[in-house]
């Protein structure tokens, strides 16, 4: 299979570079990471992709079994690693690709020199004393809602999940995003996401991670931030001052600053 193709991959930058990968979150592609590329091209190999099913991705790999649960994705990108990149990589995951992250680097730890997790969240639904931001109501109503009027629901929540009152355009981007990508395959991916427990995959990681958490942000509120500090240990937890879910287009200087701030830090001795 060509791997390029599949995943419409991008490369910024020169050979001989350390490799840096940045994967998107649920309904978004990789034009998401925009501001962040010419940062880090300089030093950094970027690849860029989409997850099968979204963006530019060949839709016709889309297996419903494969892609049943977030494993399938996590085979890919281990695939990708292989194929694109130099050395263990750092990884850059964007709210679910978080997860995604986590799996692939629990399967192939040399691989992942570090992760870096934007808006992540190991489980949306509540299950006290843990609080993921939503109650098992809370979802249904949201996938039933989708299941019903796809469009509708992209149109009145992705300005939601952007947050960013001072930039309704990037709520409308994440809208025009969400209604590109084909409907059968967003309900599939949100009932994968959203109904997924990964908490006990994130507490046996031991890739060095910064977990980069939004102040006020509806899908993933600051408690799963603490949560996964706490759980991971050889983790940093940074809050940025920002409303929503993707700092890395609503609050890019922050995002990198914050970025740049892990990569200088030297990675701790055995």
């Amino acid at each position: 299979m060509n791997l390029s193709a599949r995943n419409n991959v991008k490369i910024h930058g020169g050979d001989g570079l350390p490799t840096m990968i940045m994967a998107h979150g649920f309904g978004c592609d990789q034009s998401m990471w925009r501001h962040l590329v010419p940062e880090f091209a300089s030093r950094y190999r970027v690849v860029l992709f989409d997850l099968v099913g979204s963006g530019s991705s060949d839709l016709a790999a889309y297996d419903r079994q494969k892609y049943g649960s977030l494993q399938g994705y996590a085979d890919d990108l281990l695939e990708l690693i292989d194929a694109f990149a130099t050395g263990p990589v750092i990884f850059v995951g964007h709210s679910v690709s978080a997860t995604i992250g986590v799996l692939a680097s629990n399967l192939a730890p040399e691989k992942f020199a570090s992760q870096i997790m934007v808006g992540p969240s190991p489980r949306y639904i509540d299950d006290d004393p843990y609080r993921g931001g939503f109650s098992e109501a809370d979802i249904a109503d949201l996938l039933d809602t989708m299941e019903a009027n796809y469009l509708g629901w992209s149109s009145t929540m992705a300005p939601a999940i952007m947050g960013a009152p001072d930039q309704p355009q990037l709520g409308q981007e994440l809208a025009n995003s969400f209604c590109r990508t084909d409907p059968a395959i967003a309900k599939h991916f949100a009932r994968v996401t959203f109904l997924s427990d990964h908490r006990a995959d994130f507490a046996r990681s031991r890739t060095t991670a910064l977990i980069l958490q939004c102040s006020d942000d509806l899908i993933a509120p600051v408690e799963v931030g603490e949560f996964m500090h706490h759980a991971m240990p050889d983790s940093t937890l940074v809050i940025i001052a920002n409303h929503g879910h993707c700092p890395h287009l609503s609050a890019p200087d922050a995002s990198i600053a914050a970025m740049q701030a892990f990569l200088a830090t030297p990675p701790p001795t055995a």
